[in-house]
């Protein structure tokens, strides 16, 4: 338990409305997407930097674990209170746009700003913040960048870390720094906001972020592929992406995906089809759009697609991406218990990997639906038991162990965009060497010798 000594300083630099210890606040603060629970100590809202400098600060000499938290809505644990401690969250008080340079095209934000509310504030301007997670009306910053975080989008516009110029953290022991410039180059000193980008809160606590903005484009176009196979669909994929025409979205959903969404929401989905792909154009000139369209049109038929339907208003747009928005609370039809996890390969082994999955499906006896954003071969792979039942459970996870070792060994990698966590720890020495655990180990060791920030995450200690 945390002491009242401990209590009585964080009362007394915070005030009280700040400082939460209650069982309400412990519970509402002790899960995430994960549905695991682990009830903190206490709940602190910090009111700026300096309140974050003096907290760790504290922490660090009385070797109090600190978890860092955005919105909690994480797949894999990654905010979650798994040793005790305190939780550090930063929707109350930090959670400001700080600028929107029009002249630099940046914006600097604080880690608690919500990612759409980023996005409509340069929106308003003319610009355009592109990651767009599928968590982005309530996802945090912060969270994002913690978790390098994707979305739709990404098959054209990268993910949070292709526009991070700058952090401001607070280190363990109290430390303040920044990391990076607003700067376009910059290659003085090492790179260490690319470390922190993706540390999931376990080498120091976000407290600002400068992020590059782009020009918004003018328009955008829908248009939706109807495939025999997934096989098909996913040969169409990776040549698409090869043909010139990068598009802005590349979306996927399997025949077992497709059933779900038709049962559960009766949209006239083609429920014989192998699968479907969803895509989006950008751009600023109509004839542009229509040239991209023509050429996806083209290597989506050359691999089998029987009918490729262009929206033709937003309605329309808004009906073909239904299926996808709602296809990860479908799925519930084939199971009480979904173990989700996004991995991601080349674009060119998408075929074989869904091979491999519905394999190991068969072998199993369960079902493995699968939908996600292909066009940067990141696939949401959901294994469906019965929840209720421990065999079903149990052969679940030894179906998740076979479908990471299936990417693995196709040159992939265990998460695109959730992250480690606690959920994907036991396999990362799956994917990486003991001399590359050591490494991630020893960064860990000099950015937080007393292991107080976010212990346990990561297959790090």
């Amino acid at each position: 338990m945390l002491s009242t000594h401990a209590l009585d300083f964080f009362t007394t630099l915070l005030g009280k409305e700040n400082v939460y210890s209650d069982k309400a606040h412990l519970i509402a603060y002790s899960y995430d997407a994960t549905r695991e629970r682990f009830e903190p100590e206490a709940v602190l809202f910090p009111r700026h930097e300096q309140d974050v400098s003096d907290i760790l600060k504290y922490c660090n000499e009385h070797k109090i674990v600190i978890v860092p938290r955005g919105a909690g809505s994480g797949f894999t644990g990654g905010a979650l209170p798994a040793n005790g401690g305190i939780v550090l969250a930063f929707e109350k008080h930090m959670n400001k746009i700080l600028e929107i340079d029009m002249q630099n095209m940046v914006a600097v934000v604080q880690p608690g700003v919500v990612n759409m509310e980023l996005q409509r504030a340069v929106e308003e301007v003319g610009l355009f913040y592109p990651p767009d997670p599928a968590s982005q009306e309530y996802s945090t910053i912060g969270g994002n960048v913690n978790e390098n975080a994707g979305g739709m989008r990404a098959a054209k516009y990268g993910i949070t870390k292709d526009y991070v110029m700058a952090i401001r953290a607070v280190l363990p022991n109290g430390d303040i720094i920044k990391a990076g410039k607003k700067t376009i180059k910059d290659v003085a000193g090492y790179n260490i906001a690319g470390i922190l980008i993706a540390s999931e809160g376990t080498l120091a606590v976000t407290t600002e972020v400068t992020l590059k903005l782009l020009s918004k484009p003018k328009m955008t176009k829908t248009a939706m592929g109807i495939f025999p196979t997934v096989h098909s669909a996913m040969e169409a994929v990776y040549k698409t992406m090869a043909s010139g025409v990068t598009p802005v979205a590349m979306e996927f959903l399997d025949n077992l995906t497709i059933r779900a969404v038709e049962q559960t929401y009766h949209k006239g989905l083609p429920v014989e089809a192998g699968a479907i792909l969803v895509t989006d154009v950008d751009g600023n000139l109509e004839e542009d759009l229509d040239f991209q369209l023509d050429v996806i049109g083209r290597v989506f038929r050359e691999n089998g697609c029987s009918d490729f339907h262009i929206a033709q208003n937003k309605q329309e747009a808004s009906d073909l991406w239904f299926a996808r928005r709602n296809a990860s609370q479908s799925l519930s039809v084939y199971g009480s218990k979904k173990l989700n996890e996004d991995v991601t390969v080349p674009r060119s082994a998408l075929p074989a990997l869904l091979d491999q999955f519905y394999k190991i499906a068969d072998k199993y006896n369960i079902k493995i639906p699968c939908f996600g954003h292909t066009g940067d071969g990141n696939v949401h792979t959901n294994v469906m038991v019965d929840g209720k039942d421990p065999e079903q459970v149990k052969i679940g996870y030894k179906a998740i162990e076979e479908v990471f070792q299936a990417t693995i060994d196709l040159g992939g990698t265990l998460s695109g965009e959730h992250g480690i966590g606690l959920a994907k720890a036991p396999y990362m020495g799956m994917a990486f060497t003991p001399e590359e655990m050591a490494l991630f180990q020893s960064i860990k060791r000099a950015f937080d010798p007393n292991n107080i920030l976010n212990p346990s995450k990561m297959g790090l200690e």
